[in-house]
């Protein structure tokens, strides 16, 4: 049984991961915001009480991090999977963007999977575990396409800090790994996405289990595809 901590549980992505480690009888601690709507992700955990604990924690809140990992002090985790993430403010083009949700952005895609990726790193080490954190395509810097332009400075702006913590963490052996879910059916990928949360969650376990020290800081799309910077 392994223990795995997933952030922005309560819908879409994240909540297909819990239901896909939890019907393995992996232990799953699901992590949400106190405001969120968290109606099918409480009553999941109800049917799998020995499975799923759900704890309140707003990543882009440092206090709230640290009291999550108080609470979580002697948990070691197996696997910790950066999940929760926007898709940024709804003017967010190069001429015209919305400073503030550019901020919120950054803060919530690329700055909190780094604070919690280092909160809670002690207990990753304790299980000789390994990190994840969910990107996006979006993200390469190579591409000059200038729609969404918040979310791909987070996306990118995460991708090299993962990196960074990659090697980082090597010597230590911890692996990290950064994956594109595709583009999935969800409040932000829309009805018109080709993946659904589970076919998406289901491949990227996959890839999940099959991490190593040897194959840190990758950038790997859902279906095993090695992606560009």
């Amino acid at each position: 049984m392994a223990v795995v901590l997933i952030t922005g549980a309560n819908r879409g992505i994240g909540l297909a991961l819990v239901k896909a480690y939890a019907s393995r009888r992996d232990k799953v601690i699901a992590t949400v915001r106190a405001t969120s709507d968290r109606a099918e992700l409480d009553a999941f955990a109800e049917t799998q009480p020995k499975w799923v604990e759900v704890i309140e924690m707003d990543v882009s809140d440092p206090a709230e991090i640290g009291r999550a990992r108080r609470k979580l002090e002697a948990e070691p985790i197996d696997v910790l999977i950066n999940n929760a993430g926007i898709g940024g403010p709804d003017r967010q083009s190069a001429t015209d963007m919305d400073f503030e949700g550019l901020l919120e952005t950054l803060n919530v895609n690329a700055i909190a999977p780094l604070r919690v990726a280092n909160a809670f790193l002690p207990n990753v080490k304790a299980a000789k575990g390994k990190i994840v954190t969910l990107s996006s395509q979006m993200g390469q810097v190579q591409s000059a396409l200038a729609d969404a332009l918040a979310y791909r400075v987070s996306k990118a702006a995460v991708n090299k800090l993962m990196r960074g913590l990659a090697t980082e963490l090597k010597p230590l052996g911890v692996p990290v790994l950064i994956l594109h879910p595709g583009w999935v059916k969800t409040d932000m990928g829309g009805e018109g996405a080709q993946l659904s949360p589970e076919e998406s969650a289901t491949q990227m376990q996959k890839l999940i289990d099959k991490l190593d020290i040897a194959s840190t800081g990758r950038f790997l799309a859902w279906n095993g595809k090695e992606l560009a910077w």
